[in-house]
Formats: C-alpha cells, structure tokens, sequence
C-alpha cells in the first residue's frame, strides 16, 4: 500500500511557516503529514532589526542590514528542491504554494518535475505568458492599490537590496491599506494577529522569462489551482487569466480548478474549507 502524500507548502512574500501552523493541525486531524518551508532568509532566519521594535527608530531601520539582501529565486528553488527530496523518502509529494510562493514553486517543478505528484496553487501566482513584474501593468491589476505596501515602506530598496516593510506601523492609512488588500473579511484581532507573523524583509528577485511555466517539465504534473473569490492583492481576474494562459500552454493537462470564499489570507486564518479541500486532493 502507497504512503500517503506529504503537503509541502511554499509560503508568500513577507510570510513565514508560521502562518501554516492552523492549516498544518486541520491537516493532521484529516490524517496528513505536512511540512511548511521557511524559503531563505525568512522564519528564524529573518531579520528583525533592534530599530523595529518599540519605541521604533524609522531612520536606523531605514539603514540597518538584512540577512535577505542577495538570496535569489534560484536559493528559494534548491531549499524547496532539498525539502522536496527528503519529504520523496516517505512517498508522493503535494507541493502547496500561496501568493508570491507560486514563483518559487512553478521554478521547482521547471527543474525537478520528477519530485511532484501534484502542485497546488492557492490564489498563487503562475507566470506563464508575461513575468511578474509585467502582470502588474494588466487590465486584471487594474484596481489594486499599489500603494498598500508603499505606504510603510522603508528605506531605498536599491541601497538596502531588499524590500523592507513596516508592518508595526501605527499610521491608520497604512493599516487601512493592509487591511483591504489582504483581510478585508476578517475581524480586527484577527487581522493585527497575521499582521505580527509577517516580517519586515523580502528578497528583491521574483524571476525573468526564463522562470515562467515550460510545458516540457512544469506543464506534465497533475495541478490544481485554487481560487479566492474575494482576493483584492491577487484579483479573481488575474488568477483566471493565468489559469487560461497554462492550460493554454498545456491543453491536454488542464488546471483542476477549486474555488474558496475569502480574502488572501482568510484561508490561512480559518483552515477548514482549505484543509478539507487540500485532504481531498491527496486521494487524486
């Protein structure tokens, strides 16, 4: 008898394993090893610098280094690549990505397609036919508000090599901004709670053409792209767009296509409805 799969999840930008730790009890309620990867420089790897805390220091933290500077897609690829061949010991693998995590995952299974027996996208992205940067500028971005993150951003990203965040602002216009973009539908102490898991540092590198999805090894595993209907940082829109864009790329392996009700980081905070429908995929 075949072990059960092992769900791997591949967190978003600023996140961590730690905002896993919810979905990974309901899972193994449902019977179901999971292990959530802390990409490079994030979890106890990140920087959380002494000008972060309370009473913070804007203009230290707008200076001080990170550990993040320098790591590259292609670092975020072998760690996952390396969790992936010691989580193939134990049987199949689900690889489970969110967000900003979809990059990093579509460039493992470019590169290591025999690792996956299927990828989940959770409102995640999927480049296929334009890089990230370039979705952006798309009729589907239209309406987000690019100014969410800008509104506590510290510090020049070009001198720092990173993107630093303050996520400890106390501006109501920044928390506003958070707010709407990404949690729009939870309560106030839930919002602030996910709020403290996110971390101030993320690496600058979100990949060139060369990372987009390639028919010959991403497009042969089995996937499933999960939609959140109330996403406003990754609009419905897009998450089609990119859905038509890869089945089109692999018409004869078409993306398995799961809807949840939620904002982007609703499913993270009330598991259930994911859990379940992750728990349902293992048996595929």
């Amino acid at each position: 008898m075949q072990n059960p799969p092992t769900f791997v999840l591949v967190h978003g930008a600023f996140a961590n394993s730690f905002s896993f730790a919810p979905l990974q009890a309901e899972l193994a309620l449902h019977g179901h090893r999971s292990a959530a990867v802390d990409l490079p420089g994030h979890g106890f790897g990140a920087t959380y610098p002494a000008a972060y805390q309370t009473p913070q220091d804007l203009g230290a933290l707008a200076a001080e280094p990170g550990a993040i500077k320098g790591v590259t897609l292609a670092d975020n690829v072998a760690h996952v690549i390396e969790v992936l061949e010691r989580a193939r010991r134990n049987g199949p693998t689900i690889l489970v990505s969110h967000s900003r995590g979809g990059v990093t995952a579509t460039a493992v299974a470019n590169a290591r397609p025999d690792l996956i027996d299927r990828i989940v996208y959770v409102s995640a992205w999927c480049p296929v036919a334009l890089d990230v940067g370039d979705y952006y500028a798309e009729p589907e971005m239209a309406d987000v508000d690019p100014g969410a993150l800008a509104l506590a951003l510290v510090g020049n990203p070009a001198e720092l090599g990173l993107l630093r965040v303050n996520f400890r602002t106390a501006d109501p216009a920044a928390l506003n901004a958070f707010r709407q973009a990404f949690a729009a539908d939870l309560t106030d102490d839930e919002f602030r709670t996910f709020l403290n898991t996110f971390q101030p540092d993320e690496n600058l590198d979100v990949g060139t053409s060369a990372d987009r999805a390639q028919a010959t090894t991403w497009g042969r595993i089995p996937r499933t792209y999960v939609r959140l209907t109330a996403d406003t940082s990754l609009p419905p829109a897009l998450q089609d767009r990119m859905i038509r864009e890869a089945d089109a790329l692999t018409p004869d392996n078409p993306f398995d296509v799961r809807t949840l009700e939620g904002s982007h980081l609703r499913w993270l905070v009330r598991p259930k409805p994911a859990a379940e429908l992750l728990a349902g995929l293992a048996g595929l």
